[in-house]
């Protein structure tokens, strides 16, 4: 890490879980390429506080997780397209005292289908009506999914999720048995009261043709476990953080760092 001074920017996550991945991630390309940022994790249980904080305090930029993912829409200036089409924000940048709020998953999950070429035949279920879960359905229609349900207990929020990319809504998986299943839930995040538990039943995970878990920590959650067990194609949330908070890096620092840098920096906010 480059020597801290007067001039040092300083950029921050805020996050109710807050973890050392973005952390290590981002301090690890600031040294790489020689910058003079640092990046510190936070939580707070004062949002409107904390942004106000980034403001008047100068702070260059935020990753924002869940639960703040939606919330922070209303102290922000600027949505940028990439936000304001599915009302969730995940990097807010401080343009001289103006918040511009954009949403980098939603390009780090489309880039990931593609990448793994899935077909567009597959039916898909997609579980949560978060924040994240917006990203995850936008990305899968856009890259060409048309048979998708939106699984959530809330009918409120997953129902609205489901009618604005004009898909359909379940409070639950029932016997559908999806080819492609999608996590978009804390179930299984590290530290969580659901962290030993799957975010589908080991059945509808037999039936499925890949699995894709938006969690992060740990990277082999029990649902990527269990798909990886049952040799199907697994995406995981340690493939989105990266891609993700690689675009928020750009954002923040204006210079993007190559693959191999992205790929280094990546091994070592897990090491």
């Amino acid at each position: 890490m480059n020597q801290l001074d007067k001039d040092t920017l300083l950029c921050i996550s805020l996050s109710g879980r807050p973890s050392n991945i973005g952390t290590r991630f981002h301090n690890y390309l600031y040294g790489e390429l020689g910058l003079n940022f640092v990046y510190k994790a936070f939580t707070t249980n004062d949002l409107q506080a904390a942004v106000g904080g980034i403001r008047a305090l100068g702070i260059r930029g935020a990753g924002v997780s869940m639960p703040f993912k939606e919330q922070i829409i209303d102290y922000v200036d600027v949505m940028h397209e990439s936000a304001s089409v599915i009302e969730s924000v995940n990097t807010v940048v401080n343009e001289d005292g103006a918040l511009h709020a954009y949403n980098t998953d939603y390009q780090a999950i489309a880039n990931l289908l593609r990448d793994n070429v899935l077909p567009h035949s597959l039916s898909v279920a997609v579980a949560g009506s978060g924040g994240m879960a917006k990203a995850v359905v936008a990305a899968v229609r856009d890259y060409g999914f048309t048979d998708v349900t939106v699984i959530a207990r809330n009918e409120t929020t997953g129902g609205a999720v489901a009618k604005q990319y004009g898909f359909a809504w379940q409070p639950e998986l029932g016997a559908a048995r999806p080819g492609l299943l999608i996590n978009a839930t804390p179930i299984g995040m590290a530290g969580g009261l659901e962290a030993e538990d799957l975010a589908f039943e080991l059945d509808a995970i037999d039936a499925a043709e890949a699995v894709f878990d938006v969690v992060a920590m740990p990277a082999a959650t029990p649902l990527i476990r269990a798909a990886a067990e049952r040799h199907k194609t697994v995406i995981t949330g340690a493939e989105v953080i990266a891609l993700q908070a690689a675009e928020q890096f750009v954002l923040y620092t204006g210079v993007r760092p190559s693959p191999e840098e992205i790929r280094r920096a990546s091994e070592y906010s897990r090491s």
